[in-house]
């Protein structure tokens, strides 16, 4: 069932691309936003209880709900995971953005580049290089492909129903929001997100590089997993760029100029810098890595069948 729910929710998002940022970052945001407006009382415990009711309450009921619906006909539990799945995961959630800015940058629209991305990531984007362009893009589109679809599946596999996709898509928003430079200064509220999350998101990352590694080039995604990933200020997701980087052969991370200002980022990857053409590798290492899941998930599947 996990594998036909995953192949039905691929093909929905090409037939009916869903508008991920207003019907599910949006309101998520808002959720937590809510939960942490009414529990931050600036303690740990204060963080431990909201995480509670904002991430691991709304998992709980999804999965008594699962176990409803399939108990009454498999097929209503089977739609269940179709439609958290596909309010969860999903590639539309990113690749629209990055194939603009791959397109913007073939046109040698450098502007348009720099607009898309800064609409994308929320970051400014004055002054940047078509090489900075294209690295942070290929940075951006990894990171995404890690968190909106490897992670998510993961999850999904390991928990029952579709509880585990949506247990990580709301910590990893409670993670972000709670996370905010000036509440972390202020608080320890938001410490047990940061570690729940990180808890959550260590397995997936590192099955992530592992498939980008199997992919690519396996003995420098393998070198640069090994070596990178300590001086990036997300260890886990350090992991995953730094394997990425090291399958494409492509450098990624180092410093990052926005208009006078030098931006200090730890490089990644080795081999050659970040042009449009890595773009486009990136795209079907991404693929490829996507391909190699659906076809352990089959195997798996019949693996259970056999048994």
């Amino acid at each position: 069932m996990s594998l036909l729910s995953l192949i039905a929710v691929f093909l929905l998002e090409q037939l009916q691309p869903l508008d991920y940022r207003r019907l599910v970052a949006d309101p998520l945001g808002a959720w937590a936003d809510w939960i942490e407006s009414r529990f931050n009382a600036g303690t740990y415990r204060h963080g431990v209880l909201a995480w509670c009711v904002a991430v691991l309450a709304p998992a709980l009921a999804v999965a008594v709900a699962y176990g409803t619906l399939y108990y009454l006909n498999p097929i209503f539990g089977w739609l269940l995971n179709v439609g958290v799945l596909y309010l969860t995961m999903g590639f539309r959630q990113f690749s629209h953005h990055y194939t603009e800015i791959q397109l913007a940058l073939r046109l040698g629209d450098l502007e348009r580049a720099r607009q898309l991305l800064a609409e994308w990531q929320g970051i400014s984007t004055y002054g940047l290089g078509s090489e900075d362009i294209a690295r942070l893009s290929i940075e951006g589109a990894l990171a995404a492909s890690h968190r909106h679809v490897f992670a998510v599946v993961l999850w999904f596999v390991l928990l029952p129903g579709p509880c585990g996709a949506l247990l990580y898509r709301l910590a990893g928003i409670v993670h972000e929001r709670w996370n905010a430079e000036e509440t972390v200064r202020q608080t320890d509220f938001p410490a047990f997100s940061r570690l729940v999350f990180g808890i959550i998101d260590w397995l997936p990352s590192r099955a992530t590089a592992a498939a980008f590694a199997i992919v690519g080039d396996f003995e420098d995604a393998v070198y640069c997993w090994r070596t990178q990933p300590a001086n990036w200020p997300d260890r886990d997701l350090g992991i995953v760029l730094a394997a990425g980087a090291g399958a494409l052969g492509v450098q990624l991370g180092r410093p990052v100029v926005d208009g006078v200002e030098l931006s200090d980022r730890a490089e990644l990857g080795l081999g050659d810098p970040a042009d449009v053409d890595f773009m486009q590798s990136a795209v079907g290492l991404v693929w490829r890595a996507t391909v190699l899941w659906m076809l352990l998930l089959f195997l798996l599947g019949l693996a259970s069948l056999a048994g």
